[in-house]
């Protein structure tokens, strides 16, 4: 869960791009979308996949681990409102879910494929792909434009080729590490550290959108996956 920082932050979702290396970067051509209200929940579905194959007259095997699944992420009772009770009302809920829309659902025809995404909300962060969507407009005008939506979302992760063999070895040390930032942290200080070589500092700002890579802000959140 969010790590309490004393400031308040809105959940965003960013549109992002997968590199030919296997990285995932956010796309800064597209804006992300942030809720008005954050969500009163969210869940985290882990899975482990097992072989199921069984030895000829077996009535019953031991089931040998096959593999760890991307992680799925859902969340409920997402409020778009446009009545003016949460705040100013700038854009009418149509709008909000048509920009929440272009960000996770709608088809990018530079990747031919919808957006792969970032979620991020305080020090959780998740990166993957709309599943589900479901929309529930539940007041209207008498024109009949709708002045609130409820929407559930549900998310399937990405996980690299790379990564997803890492994960096989829970041991291994390069699997992605999501490291929250103290004062007097640097790049260059934590790659020497997750890494043991100082130099991959730009990947990671890139990895991260960092437009100021030296100067980091505590208490933020960023990623360090796995680096050929």
């Amino acid at each position: 869960m969010p790590v309490d920082t004393g400031l308040s932050k809105k959940l965003s979702i960013a549109a992002c791009k997968v590199r030919k290396g296997g990285t995932i970067i956010v796309d800064n051509s597209q804006t992300p979308f942030e809720v008005m209200i954050n969500p009163s929940n969210f869940k985290r579905q882990l899975t482990i996949e097992y072989s199921k194959e069984q030895t000829l007259g077996q009535s019953a095997g031991t089931p040998k681990f096959a593999a760890i699944c991307p992680e799925g992420l859902s969340m409920s009772n997402l409020v778009l409102d446009g009545t003016g009770v949460v705040g100013p009302v700038t854009r009418s809920v149509t709008d909000m879910v048509n920009a929440l829309l272009a960000v996770i659902y709608q088809y990018n025809g530079e990747q031919h494929e919808p957006n792969y995404v970032r979620v991020l909300w305080g020090s959780f962060i998740f990166f993957g792909r709309v599943q589900n969507i479901g929309i529930d407009y539940t007041m209207f005008k008498p024109s009949g434009e709708p002045l609130r939506a409820k929407l559930s979302i549900g998310f399937t992760g990405w996980m690299s080729n790379q990564e997803r063999a890492l994960r096989a070895n829970m041991s291994s040390p390069d699997l992605s590490h999501l490291v929250e930032i103290k004062e007097g942290d640097t790049l260059p200080l934590l790659c020497n550290r997750i890494y043991k070589d100082p130099s991959y500092y730009r990947e990671i700002a890139r990895i991260n959108n960092l437009s100021n890579f030296r100067k980091l802000e505590p208490g933020s959140v960023l990623r360090f996956p796995p680096l050929v």
